[in-house]
């Protein structure tokens, strides 16, 4: 459809989706129903059972928002973890300089340094709930390596990095930066022009997500729906809302929107600021037996062509790598406003094959090759910020969406924010989510109107 076409049609995630290699082993709670009915009423409905759902729910039942017991029901139009989070690169990833000089363009250094500093937190929170819940989701504490092998992107990146050192800013002192012939042996990468390295995470999103679904199901607070897609939430003259599914109706206090790339299919408002945008993934093993170099770090690599991927190495000495979006950029249906997770991107599902060999030191001669692919559905923002708190005009009813397929340094602090909304009625102010976040009415119309001309991923609309 095209971009410039304002009466897109909302849609549903598509049955039959492809298999990522997250879901190798499905949880037993992956298609759980608490009830075989919905319950009749609860104080709070999330509609989406993905990262921001769960971690909402988490929040208001044994986080730092669980002072009140709320009933909570959450509908998940597939099984649990099966959109975006099921389906990324397994990446806990701050950007810790590459958008920054963008923001403080936009917004000042100060609102910029929230964004950066927010993220950063993300790596600590989720060490310390993996640990605190003794969470099994091969979660691990490492180091990123942005690779640049482009001389005139690897000289941008230079200069962006000497701009963020001249302000001083503190979480600059992780970041360490390579320029030159040190690059490639420093980074591993074939004809590396420039590297630079920080402290990130590497994790199994799905386990992760099981494991607190798991946990909130315990406390007899939560009662999770499956395979229950909500059509619409309409408000009743008492305040609260009617929440409408196939399966029947169940009426709600307050609603949590946790449903990302999809939310305008319910609240039409969003439709400009937050558009569904698709991508790919892949797993790449080594032949039993084949040795190929351990990778110690998570990956960023800009091909000599401009072409961006997002690596993972894992401890069985396998590889997530995915992205390339580049090279369907040019054909729009196959991505821009898709939903149709059920069907790979034609133009990039090969690009993998070989990659390792192509682009690693030492791996020429590993055997390597990709044995699993799929898509998944982002939901980008129009401003590339995702929006996050009460819905605009709108009393009870809450969004975390448009996290710009970089969710993972985002959603759970995200998350708790919302849940301290919900609970406690708190402003925005006092969430501790970065103010660039916050959802308003002036993004929304700017994502209609705005002087940008509704960029996402370089879209004009």
């Amino acid at each position: 459809m095209s971009p410039n076409n304002t009466s897109r049609i909302p849609r549903q995630p598509v049955e039959n989706a492809t298999v990522p290699f997250w879901h190798r082993d499905i949880h037993e709670l992956h298609d759980h129903r608490t009830t075989e009915e919905l319950p009749v009423s609860s104080d709070v409905v999330i509609i989406g059972a993905g990262y921001a759902g769960i971690s909402t729910a988490y929040h208001l039942t044994k986080g730092e928002a669980s002072d009140k017991k709320l009933s909570i029901t959450i509908l998940e139009a597939r099984g649990v973890c099966s959109g975006a989070t099921g389906r990324n690169g397994g990446h806990l990833r701050p950007d810790m300089y590459t958008p920054m000089t963008r923001l403080i363009d936009r917004a000042g250094v100060e609102r910029a340094l929230e964004v950066t500093e927010f993220e950063i937190a993300h790596v600590h929170a989720i060490k310390s709930l993996v640990e605190k819940e003794k969470i099994d989701c091969d979660f691990s504490l490492t180091r990123s390596i942005d690779v640049w092998t482009n001389g005139e992107t690897a000289q941008k990146a230079t200069d962006m990095y000497d701009t963020l050192i001249s302000r001083n800013l503190d979480y600059m002192k992780d970041v360490f930066f390579v320029l030159g012939k040190d690059a490639e042996g420093i980074s591993g990468v074939k004809g590396a022009k420039a590297c630079a390295s920080f402290t990130a995470a590497t994790l199994w999103p799905y386990k992760l997500i099981l494991h607190l679904t798991a946990s909130i199901l315990k406390t007899g607070l939560v009662n999770l729906q499956a395979h229950t897609p909500v059509t619409s939430v309409s408000r009743q003259p008492s305040g609260s809302f009617i929440v409408t599914t196939p399966r029947g109706t169940t009426v709600a206090r307050k609603v949590v929107y946790a449903n990302n790339a999809y939310i305008s299919g319910l609240l039409p408002q969003y439709r400009e600021a937050i558009v569904p945008c698709k991508g790919l993934c892949t797993h790449i093993s080594v032949p039993e037996g084949t040795r190929a170099p351990l990778l110690n770090n998570s990956y960023i690599v800009r091909e000599e062509d401009n072409v961006v991927s997002y690596l993972i190495p894992r401890a069985d000495g396998s590889i997530v790598v995915g992205g390339a979006n580049l090279r369907y950029h040019p054909v729009l249906s196959s991505w821009y406003d898709n939903v149709d997770d059920s069907i790979l991107i034609e133009e990039v599902k090969n690009h993998y094959e070989g990659y390792m060999q192509r682009h690693f030191k030492g791996w020429e001669d590993s055997g390597a090759q990709v044995d699993k692919v799929w898509a998944g559905v982002m939901g980008y923002s129009w401003d590339s910020q995702p929006h996050i708190g009460a819905v605009p005009g709108e009393d009870g009813q809450f969004v975390l969406a448009g996290f710009n397929g970089h969710g993972m340094p985002q959603a759970y602090l995200s998350a708790l924010g919302v849940a301290k909304m919900v609970q406690n009625g708190i402003g925005f102010e006092d969430t501790g989510v970065p103010r660039l976040f916050e959802t308003t009415k002036e993004r929304l119309e700017a994502a209609w109107n705005g002087p940008f001309g509704g960029d996402i991923l370089g879209v004009k609309r």
